[in-house]
C-alpha cells in the first residue's frame, strides 16, 4: 500500500480540492481517499453535532462514504474517481484511538490519499504535500511542526518574505514548490512530480 498525505497550514484553502486534483489526474491509481476531521470539545464525532457525550463516549467514527451528490468532501472524492472514499472522525486528541478502524478499513487499498496533517503523528506516508497560502496568516502547530519533512508545497498564491514571519523563509526556499491558485487546474509539473516521486515512474 502507498499512502499520500496532502495537509496545509490553515483551514479553507483548498486541501480537498488538491485531493480531487490528484484523483482525478492519476484514475489509474484506484485511489482510496481518506478525509480525517478531529472535532473539540462539546462536538460529537458520530455526527459532527453539539453532544453532552462524556470524554470516553463518541470518541471516534469512521464511515465510507456511497453518494455521489457532490455536497461532501467524501462525495467529491467518489466524483471525482477514487474507488472508496472513507471519513474519519475523531475527538481532539484520541486519533491514535481510531487508527486500528481506520487500518482495517484500509485493508486491500493499492493506493491512499489522505487529507490530514495529524496523521503524521503516528504515520510517515511516501509523499507528503502541503498547502499553503501566503494571504493566510495562520499557520497551525500540526503543519509547523511537520514542515521540514514536506516533500514539496503546493502554493495558492506567490510566496512573500513577509509570509509568516515565524517560519523560516529558508526551510520554505529549500522545498519544490509548485503554484496552483485555487480554482486553476492541476499544474503538470506537479504531476510530474507525483508521478517520478510517488509512483516512481520517470519522465519521459
Amino acid at each position: 500500500m502507498r499512502t499520500m498525505v496532502v495537509g496545509g497550514h490553515s483551514r479553507n484553502i483548498g486541501k480537498t480540492a488538491l485531493v480531487v486534483d490528484l484523483i482525478r489526474a492519476f484514475p489509474e491509481a484506484r485511489w482510496t481517499a481518506v478525509k480525517i476531521t478531529q472535532y473539540g470539545h462539546g462536538v460529537c464525532s458520530i455526527n459532527g453535532e453539539a453532544c453532552g457525550c462524556a470524554p470516553d463516549e463518541h470518541a471516534f467514527a469512521l464511515d465510507e462514504e456511497f453518494d455521489r451528490n457532490n455536497r461532501t468532501d467524501t462525495s467529491r472524492f467518489l466524483v471525482a474517481g477514487a474507488v472508496r472514499s472513507l471519513w474519519l472522525r475523531t475527538k481532539q486528541g484520541r486519533l491514535a484511538e481510531a487508527l486500528p478502524l481506520l487500518r482495517e478499513g484500509l485493508l486491500g487499498a493499492g493506493n491512499v490519499l489522505v487529507e490530514s496533517n495529524a496523521l503524521l503523528q503516528y504515520f510517515w506516508p511516501d509523499l507528503y504535500l502541503a498547502v499553503l497560502d501566503p494571504a493566510v496568516e495562520d499557520f497551525k502547530p500540526s503543519a509547523r511542526r511537520f514542515l521540514d519533512l514536506v516533500d514539496a508545497l503546493v502554493l495558492r498564491s506567490p510566496l512573500s518574505a513577509s509570509a509568516w514571519p515565524d517560519v523560516s523563509p529558508r526551510l520554505l526556499a529549500a522545498k519544490p514548490r509548485f503554484l496552483q491558485p485555487l480554482g486553476q487546474p492541476l499544474p503538470a509539473e506537479l504531476a510530474d512530480f507525483v508521478r517520478r516521486r510517488f509512483f516512481r515512474v520517470r519522465a519521459a
